[in-house]
């Protein structure tokens, strides 16, 4: 018995090529055969798919129909089996990432330094900073991004973790200052203050089935790294709204108290994308499955 999807390619290549000869000899095999393998597929149809003389071979209707749709199934067997193969395949080559900093130092560089221990082929060229406004552009194979995404165009998306915020402050603080019990009491405190492209972004807070309340921080320190703000708030500089991530190991010793709990936390999504094509390569795919699979646990 043929095998059929053989038997399909080798009449694909006889129409292609013009003639059972060169067919035979792209294959491989005898001249005869590919007869054989035409015959095979005519006899399973009951129809004839090509008109054959001494001089020159032609299609039929059904075999210039069979001939179409034989090409479409050949096609998606192969992206199959590159499936396949990519999935075997070992990460290899330079990927290029960009990411926010202070999360990218903090999470997802040692997650990624984790992958290329285990994969000596793979190459890390990372980027701390601003995003980027255009990553195919600008030549990357896959950016992190916290928040709302921006147009996304030619871009695969995945959401990978999310990012709790907290308010906290230090204990020198909260026995001058007293601790506030709701989230109107904030009016009354001294606010390290976000402050980023000239912007101060409000503090925000989860409610049920509508948007998130948002409150303006108030206070006399503005500062545009995060990691500086907890600083500032582990000295009793005032209260901080920041990334779970980063004040974890103080809230953990005491250095920072963290404050209402009860409320609810805000949650920013934390997505990865990355340039849109037929095929994922395995360099991207290895990194983005790591960092689904271990940022979460990071970052709440």
């Amino acid at each position: 018995m043929m095998d059929r999807l053989t038997s399909m390619a080798v009449f694909v290549r006889a129409v292609d090529l013009g003639s059972f000869a060169a067919a035979a000899d792209a294959f491989e095999i005898s001249g005869p055969m590919v007869g054989k393998h035409v015959r095979f597929l005519e006899d399973r149809l009951g129809v004839r798919l090509l008109n054959r003389t001494t001089r020159r071979q032609s299609l039929t209707d059904a075999g210039q129909a069979y001939y179409e749709r034989c090409r479409a199934v050949l096609r998606e067997a192969e992206a199959a089996d590159a499936v396949v193969a990519d999935e075997l395949s070992e990460p290899r080559g330079r990927l290029r990432v960009t990411m926010p900093a202070l999360l990218g130092r903090h999470c997802i560089a040692p997650l990624l330094m984790k992958l290329a221990r285990k994969y000596p082929h793979l190459e890390l060229d990372l980027a701390f900073g601003d995003p980027i406004a255009d990553i195919i552009e600008a030549g990357y194979d896959l950016a992190i991004r916290t928040g709302d995404l921006d147009d996304q165009s030619g871009l695969i998306t995945r959401r990978i973790a999310s990012q709790r915020m907290v308010v906290c402050g230090a204990r020198s603080y909260l026995r001058a200052n007293g601790k506030p019990k709701t989230l109107d009491n904030l009016a009354a405190h001294q606010a390290i203050i976000y402050r980023r492209s000239g912007r101060v972004r409000p503090w925000l807070f989860p409610r049920a089935d509508q948007p998130p309340r948002e409150v303006m921080p108030v206070g006399r320190l503005r500062l545009d790294d995060l990691e500086a703000i907890a600083d500032a708030a582990a000295q009793g500089m005032g209260l901080a709204w920041l990334p779970y991530w980063l004040v974890r190991e103080r809230l953990s010793t005491g250095a920072l108290v963290g404050l209402f709990g009860g409320q609810g936390e805000f949650l920013y999504d934390c997505h990865a994308l990355w340039p849109r094509s037929p095929r994922m390569p395995p360099k991207v795919r290895a990194a983005v499955d790591i960092l689904a699979a271990a940022l979460p646990k990071l970052m709440t």
